[in-house]
């Protein structure tokens, strides 16, 4: 069993991909705010954590939930999505984008295999399923894009 670090050693390996994470998905201006939303969420759970296993997928995890959240407010209230400056943008915010029409868990499946090459059994972990159904949706997910794209 993985031992669970101290808070603050969790916080500075995660803050700089989950910012960018998170900017990538809202704009930046947005993603301040969803960025302390993630870790004041993560910061309430941790106690409750059993081991230290998979946090990196844990964490990117609720901050997908965020930025999820932080959507909807947003169309809700017809605000119109930031939108990041694209030639800014790294590769696998592009893979994001193409990513928009896939159902959300084969997005999620796709866009953390292959655009931040997660293993699928953190992949599963963040999907709240197990490695076998990671699998399947990230394949579903590529086969649709293939069959969209192709």
């Amino acid at each position: 069993m993985t031992p669970i670090p101290p808070f603050e050693r969790f916080y500075l390996a995660h803050r700089e991909p989950i910012l960018g994470f998170l900017a990538r998905r809202l704009g930046r201006e947005r993603a301040e705010d969803a960025f302390q939303e993630t870790f004041l969420r993560a910061l309430r759970a941790y106690p409750r954590l059993e081991h230290g296993l998979h946090l990196r997928a844990w964490v990117f995890t609720i901050a997908s939930r965020v930025a999820l959240d932080e959507h909807r407010r947003s169309t809700s209230a017809g605000e119109p999505p930031d939108t990041p400056d694209a030639a800014r943008r790294p590769a696998y915010a592009e893979l994001e984008h193409l990513t928009d029409g896939l159902p959300p868990t084969e997005r999620a499946a796709v866009v953390l295999r292959f655009g931040y090459d997660l293993p699928y059994a953190e992949i599963a972990d963040a999907l709240g399923s197990n490695e076998q159904a990671a699998r399947q949706a990230a394949s579903s997910g590529v086969r649709r894009l293939r069959k969209e794209l192709g």
